[in-house]
C-alpha cells in the first residue's frame, strides 16, 4: 500500500513539474492521447443517378440485385456476421458512410444488425408493403440503394435493429 501511495506521488509530481516547464529548450514527454475519429461524412443533400446500364456496370450481380432490385441475401450468407474489427460500414454502391462497428450487435437473424446509423441523415425509410406485410425499409441517402429493413425490437439506446443485408455493405477498418 505504502509503496504504491509513493509511485503515485512521484508520478503526480512529474506531471506537475512536466506541465509547469514552459522552457522551450526541455522536451516535455506526455501521455500518449487516444486519436480522434476520422470525422464522418454526412449526406450533403447531393443525390446519385445512375441508369440500371451504369448500375450494372459499377455492381457486382449479387450487389445490384440486393441493391437496385430490393433483393434479399439469404441468412447467415454475409461474411459481416461475424466481423468484430472496429471500423466503418459504407454503401457499396456510392461509398456514403453508413454504420459504425460501434453500433453493431449479434442479433441472432442471420444478417448484419445494428442499432443506429452513424448520422441518420445518411439513411431514409420507406414504407415497403412486399411480402404480405408492411415493414420499413431502409435505403442509402445518395443513391437511393436498398440496404434491408429496420425493426423495433433492437437494444437500447435505441430500441431499434437495421437489419442490413451484407451484399449491400462494404467495411472499412
Amino acid at each position: 500500500m505504502k509503496k504504491k501511495l509513493m509511485t503515485i506521488i512521484a508520478l503526480a509530481t512529474i506531471f506537475i513539474f512536466a506541465g509547469a516547464q514552459n522552457s522551450p529548450q526541455k522536451k516535455v514527454v506526455r501521455a500518449e492521447v487516444k486519436q480522434a475519429p476520422a470525422t464522418i461524412e454526412i449526406f450533403d443533400g447531393k443525390k446519385i443517378h445512375h441508369s440500371d446500364a451504369e448500375w450494372k456496370k459499377i455492381l457486382s450481380n449479387d450487389q445490384y440485385y440486393i441493391t437496385r432490385e430490393k433483393g434479399t441475401e439469404p441468412t447467415w450468407s454475409s461474411e459481416f456476421n461475424k466481423n468484430k474489427d472496429k471500423g466503418v460500414y459504407y454503401c457499396v454502391s456510392c461509398n456514403l458512410p453508413l454504420y459504425s462497428s460501434d453500433n453493431k450487435f449479434e442479433s441472432g437473424t442471420g444478417w448484419p444488425s445494428f442499432y443506429k446509423p452513424v448520422n441518420p441523415k445518411n439513411v431514409f425509410v420507406a414504407k415497403d408493403n412486399t411480402m404480405g406485410m408492411e415493414r420499413d425499409e431502409v435505403l442509402c441517402a445518395r443513391c437511393e440503394a436498398h440496404l434491408g429493413h429496420v425493426f423495433n425490437d433492437g437494444p437500447q439506446p435505441t430500441g431499434l435493429r437495421y437489419c442490413m443485408n451484407g451484399v449491400a455493405l462494404k467495411f472499412k477498418k
